[in-house]
């Protein structure tokens, strides 16, 4: 007799992270229903996936509800870089805030178990180094990039309110700096940002003086780690940490960009944004010791697939 597929519900579905996650549900068995508005997620991340007979694709807004049978959502709807967090900020805050509340609704009516991809930004500019789940963080509440820290902040709230209240099976995972193909071009990440400048030959632009540090995760082992927490028992229902504790400062990742590229690019400083971090790197030991997991690509093997990805986009057009 074969087993039962699991009905996976993502939203954000065909953006970088959710189209990765909705190929490896897939993969392994399950049915799942992707859920996009298409405002950074594009129909190309899984137009290779709409003759799989498992696989359905909804044009649909979080921040109003839905209505479907689902075993298991995965709650990744929201712009992530600020390029596009801050083109409608309003939205942006709705979008973490209704679109939890949603699909909290959603998963208390059909007793779902639901996972939120929180962010590192709920931790902002920290004063804490690294970063473990028991800091609470130092945010700015009326700051450019409070829509996206403080929404995906409140959303957290409301996960636990809804875990304490209604005994929802929950999962709360702060996702790291995750790069990899399918990024958008014109994202304004810094990994991206960097092939695209070095690729096209044009200057590479750093913020302040390149000395910030991020920690950078590829995309396969944060969607390992999505999918390990969303196996684990009910009673680890984070927040967890996922990303890479390797920390590499951004004058660090614009010489390698420029070493696997080839680019005689020339490197440019310019002042450092408002509220952005000096440093970010997360203490995983939470997610080792309850997931088993922790990521295994190095940065070089990640990079040069990334912009193997991005020069494969240039040959396109």
């Amino acid at each position: 007799m074969q087993p039962l597929r699991k009905r996976c519900l993502v939203t954000g579905g065909a953006g970088f992270l959710g189209s990765h996650l909705c190929e490896r549900l897939l993969a392994r068995g399950d049915d799942v229903l992707c859920v996009d508005n298409f405002f950074t997620g594009a129909r190309d991340n899984v137009i290779h996936l709409l003759d799989n007979p498992h696989f359905e694709l909804l044009r649909h807004d979080v921040t109003f509800p839905l209505y479907v049978e689902v075993d298991e959502i995965y709650n990744l709807a929201c712009p992530a870089s600020p390029v596009h967090y801050q083109f409608d900020p309003v939205q942006t805050t709705k979008t973490s805030v209704h679109g939890a509340i949603n699909m909290l609704g959603l998963a208390k009516r059909v007793r779902a178990k639901i996972l939120q991809a929180s962010t590192s930004e709920v931790y902002g500019d920290p004063q804490v180094h690294p970063q473990e789940e028991s800091y609470w963080g130092h945010v700015n509440p009326i700051g450019a990039r409070s829509c996206y820290d403080e929404g995906k902040r409140c959303a957290e709230t409301l996960f636990f309110d809804y875990y304490r209240q209604h005994d929802l099976r929950i999962k709360v995972a702060r996702i790291f700096n995750t790069y990899g193909p399918r990024m958008h071009p014109n994202d304004g990440r810094v990994v991206s940002n960097f092939i695209v400048q070095a690729l096209a030959g044009e200057p590479i632009t750093l913020y302040g003086d390149g000395e910030q540090t991020r920690s950078f995760c590829y995309v396969d082992d944060l969607v390992d780690g999505l999918i390990a927490l969303m196996d684990s028992p009910d009673a680890v229902t984070g927040p967890i940490n996922l990303g890479n504790p390797r920390e590499f400062s951004i004058r660090e990742l614009a010489e390698q960009v420029l070493a696997l590229t080839g680019s005689s690019s020339k490197l440019v400083f310019r002042p450092l944004p408002e509220d952005d971090p000096r440093q970010r790197q997360p203490d995983i030991t939470r997610a080792r010791e309850q997931l088993g997991w922790e990521p295994t690509t190095a940065l070089k093997n990640g990079l040069e697939r990334t912009v193997d990805y991005f020069a494969s986009l240039g040959r396109a057009s």
